[in-house]
């Protein structure tokens, strides 16, 4: 097997975990047992990147999903899932992009499966949060610090 070359770019992950869980279940037992109609879902995603020493990051994906029916929050669920990223020989004109896109894209599905879990152990079906296109993401977050102020 051949060794890398020392100037080879390096991405490895350091390690993945909940900074922080919250799950909210205001109506229950009621909202368990009556739900007259198919909820309302909203989601957001929201990105939040930090250096902690030389070539090593944490990304945190912060997600929060809120169910509604016409009376009220079935459930509200927030997440912060992030991960240590060791970036080591990585081109300054891809370090953003690989921060901002790949690093969350690797986590993504992870955090997905802990909002459906914790979604089912509050007693609803699990939510199954669609593929998010970090790529977009990251262009739209990045031209609304381009633009200026109106």
């Amino acid at each position: 097997m051949d060794t890398p070359a020392p100037d080879s770019p390096i991405f490895t992950i350091k390690g993945q975990y909940i900074k922080d869980l919250s799950f909210e279940n205001p109506h229950a037992p009621h909202s368990l047992t009556v739900v007259p109609q198919k909820p309302s879902i909203s989601v957001n995603v929201e990105l939040r990147g930090e250096k902690l020493q030389e070539n090593t990051y944490e990304m945190t994906i912060h997600l929060s999903a809120r169910a509604t029916v016409e009376n009220g929050t079935l459930f509200l669920v927030e997440l912060a899932y992030a991960g240590i990223f060791e970036l080591v020989n990585i081109p300054e004109d891809r370090l953003e992009i690989l921060l901002w896109v790949d690093c969350p894209f690797v986590l993504f599905p992870f955090a997905r499966r802990v909002i459906a879990d914790i979604t089912r152990d509050g007693g609803f079906p699990p939510l199954m949060l669609e593929p998010v296109d970090f790529h977009a993401l990251y262009m739209h977050n990045k031209s609304k610090i381009m633009q200026p102020n109106a």
